[in-house]
């Protein structure tokens, strides 16, 4: 029974590290999703910081077009993001080519 019981403590262990590496791996718009998060607080009103040097990193590596998609959804608003701010963001990074959406 003990066995059983450290073979089945193995397999959960083994499935949450699993299910964990899956998630650091999502991509939206070839932006890590913890990426993106970093990036979060630069277009969260009130008063948001500027963006982190990490933050603009990522955001130079992203697909403009996809990421300009979401200008106009409820998905932002939702999640606490400013809109008009995020659309700000290349241009507080000083990005060469900043989306035109």
């Amino acid at each position: 029974m003990e066995r059983i019981r450290a073979v089945a403590f193995v397999a959960t262990l083994v499935v949450a590290v699993v299910v964990a590496m899956g998630a650091d791996a999502q991509t939206i718009c070839n932006m890590p999703v913890s990426a993106l998060m970093e990036c979060k607080p630069a277009v969260t009103p009130p008063k948001p910081p500027p963006p982190t040097p990490s933050c603009c990193s990522s955001l130079s590596h992203a697909d403009m077009r996809c990421l300009c998609s979401y200008k106009n959804s409820n998905l932002l608003p939702s999640l606490g993001i400013d809109p008009n701010l995020a659309m700000q963001l290349p241009t507080v990074c000083n990005l060469p080519h900043p989306a035109k959406c």
